[in-house]
């Protein structure tokens, strides 16, 4: 209720304001316009998961229907009132970095309210509101047997962890999220709803597996194929630290042998808890057809726990499980590296070290880290190239991969200032050691990157030019890549490289643009 009251009272003057571009919203016949100092409006501030991510737009709009974001569409791009209004999509809110999906001194387009879930049983499809979160979705399809991939843990969102690639418990047996989707319905800038699938523009279709939706307009439903499953084995184990060696041995094992064992899943931290006052190791353990413990996973329970939940329980509950805290600014950073154990324990040990120079800068003991690793076999784009393709480019690495989310959750902007460029530059030790151990990757997970990172580029030329194909026909203005300055733009790649400020398809991005795209470094 505090943190409530604050963003109620503690608002700048000129926000509370109505701004015109509002007005015009309403005035199109948009009932859900909320502005400053309004319960509805702090609510929806609130909900962001990382609180980097709280900023202050004019006015947040929500559609509740296709349509209606056509409404909003047409009224933002081309309402007189809202020409030099800017704004920013957001769905489950999930992304932490501030200007990613929320923005200052504009309009925020709030998806939350288009959260429905329906499922097709007789065509094995789920129709699934951008504004749903995960725990929306499978609270719809346990009841019935049956399930989708995808998130891990129930508060992340469906259409920022599906149009950046996501990884579930499934992406062994199916590929990523992203490549089961079978339509996602997208309005464009132009306000033209369209369907993007294997049949019908199969370019955009590709391009959103993993491009960002940020690069082409609004996605307003995706249609996934939905299958029947039973409950699954897993849960959660705790470790303490001194177990680091026999579980990186037991990890790069697991790696390898993804191929042979695709029913599991297994997700590995080193993680800094408050409640402990030091580091522990955390592991996430699935089995998808529900098979208790099986051989897959003798390595890791041959390692002494100290707890665990590990049952027999709903897909639903086993992500329920696997939440993350609220109430922190989040600093995060990616990398992939091959499945090498000398890389993986030097990455250890320079999160241990990132760990006691942070306690050593701070007298807030009130924080969270995580170093968490997971297996990325090559055998997960197999499946995405046997289900249509996407554009990440993991299909061109011929190594087994391991993915790293190394992050680190602070209370105040103060330390978020301070923890950002620190957590960086250990960030870029520890890809400096995999290079020169020929062991870095250049994939970046983008549901993982943070601001100052640059995950399309890391897809490799050709997809990086299916990306910009895409966006110039879909949006030939470019009004996505200047307008909604929000997430990952086609029209960056490369000008970080060569110090240009302009980009050859869309022209200049502008240093407003540029501002609020990376509010995060500031």
């Amino acid at each position: 209720m505090l943190k409530l009251a604050a963003i109620l009272l503690g608002l700048p003057a000129v926000l509370a304001q109505n701004s015109t571009c509002c007005q015009a919203l309403q005035n199109a016949g948009l009932a859900h316009v909320l502005y400053p100092n309004t319960t509805e409006y702090a609510n929806r501030t609130v909900s962001y998961w990382s609180v980097s991510a709280q900023l202050s737009p004019y006015c947040i709009v929500q559609p509740t229907c296709t349509s209606e974001v056509v409404k909003v569409v047409n009224t933002l791009i081309r309402g007189e009132s809202c020409s030099s209004t800017k704004f920013a999509v957001r769905s489950g809110g999930h992304t932490v970095w501030a200007g990613s999906n929320n923005i200052n001194d504009g309009v925020t387009v709030d998806l939350g309210l288009m959260k429905d879930v329906t499922l097709d049983k007789n065509a094995s499809v789920a129709s699934i509101g951008p504004g749903a979160r995960w725990l929306n979705v499978y609270a719809a399809l346990d009841p019935d047997g049956w399930t989708v991939p995808g998130g891990r843990a129930g508060s992340v969102g469906v259409a920022g962890f599906l149009t950046g690639g996501g990884n579930s418990f499934f992406t062994a047996r199916k590929g990523f999220a992203c490549d089961n989707v079978k339509n996602f319905e997208l309005v464009t800038a132009s306000g033209e709803v369209v369907n993007a699938n294997a049949d019908e523009n199969p370019d955009l279709w590709q391009a959103l597996k993993g491009g960002s939706a940020a690069n082409f307009g609004i996605v307003t439903r995706f249609d996934m194929f939905a299958f029947q499953t039973g409950n699954l084995w897993g849960g959660t184990a705790t470790y303490n630290k001194s177990a680091t060696a026999d579980q990186i041995a037991a990890y790069v094992k697991w790696t390898d042998n993804v191929s042979n064992y695709p029913d599991g899943s297994s997700i590995i931290f080193w993680s800094y808890l408050p409640v402990m006052s030091d580091i522990v190791i955390l592991a996430a353990y699935e089995d998808t057809q529900g098979n208790e413990a099986p051989v897959g996973f003798d390595d890791f329970m041959a390692i002494p726990r100290i707890a665990d939940t590990l049952r027999i329980d709903s897909h639903k509950a086993l992500t329920d499980e696997l939440e993350q805290a609220t109430g922190y600014r989040d600093v995060w950073f990616t990398m992939t590296f091959a499945n090498n154990a000398e890389i993986f324990t030097k990455i250890v040990e320079l999160n241990e070290a990132f760990v006691n120079e942070w306690k050593s800068q701070t007298n807030d003991p009130d924080f969270i880290t995580q170093c968490m690793f997971q297996a990325i076999p090559t055998v997960f784009s197999v499946h995405s190239v046997e289900r249509g393709g996407n554009v990440m480019g993991l299909d061109s690495e011929d190594r087994n991969g391991i993915m790293l989310l190394f992050d680190i959750a602070v209370k105040t902007a103060e330390e978020e200032a301070i923890a950002r460029p620190l957590l960086r530059s250990y960030g870029e030790q520890m890809q400096e050691f995999a290079t020169s151990r020929d062991g870095l990757i250049s994939w970046k997970f983008l549901n993982y990157a943070d601001s100052y990172q640059n995950p399309l580029a890391s897809y490799g030329s050709a997809n990086v030019e299916k990306i910009r194909a895409a966006a110039k026909k879909f949006d030939p203005e470019g009004v996505f890549q200047t307008k909604a300055p929000g997430g990952f733009k086609i029209s960056k790649v490369g000008t970080e490289e060569s110090g240009v400020e302009t980009d050859k398809l869309f022209g200049s991005v502008g240093e407003e643009t540029k501002t609020l795209a990376n509010l995060s470094d500031a």
